[in-house]
């Protein structure tokens, strides 16, 4: 009896996730945005969509001259069922003595292998 238990609590276990993506579409374009200022490669690559993909060496490169790179108060929300996710908050970039701020803004993203991917800024 307590086999069939043990059984039973895995199957629905493995139903509740079935289906589901590990990571939210929000949480993909924060992951995104975070690996892009660090220049991490490994963190970014398998955040592209396919359509991005030959963007890849400008994306991982877009802040190798800035020190001290930074996001800060960023949040973001998929917008309702859409494929646009916004988000607040704004990149700190030192370029030798001038510091700049962008915006964040809002991102297409689309699920590909059952994966939410960055597919670039919203239009």
């Amino acid at each position: 009896m307590k086999r069939l238990g043990l059984i039973l609590l895995t199957l629905i276990m493995a139903a509740c996730s079935t289906g589901a993506t590990t990571d939210s579409a929000a949480d993909v374009v924060e992951s995104y945005l975070t690996a892009k200022i660090e220049g991490d490669r490994d963190a970014l690559r398998p955040l592209l969509c396919s359509a991005m993909e030959s963007q890849f060496s400008r994306e991982v490169t877009s802040f190798a001259t800035v020190e001290g790179a930074r996001i800060e108060d960023m949040q973001c929300t998929r917008q309702g069922d859409t494929d646009v996710v916004t988000c607040t908050g704004t990149i700190i970039a030192t370029y030798g003595t001038e510091t700049n701020q962008f915006p964040l803004s809002s991102y297409r993203v689309v699920q590909e292998d059952g994966e939410w991917k960055w597919c670039g800024e919203s239009e």
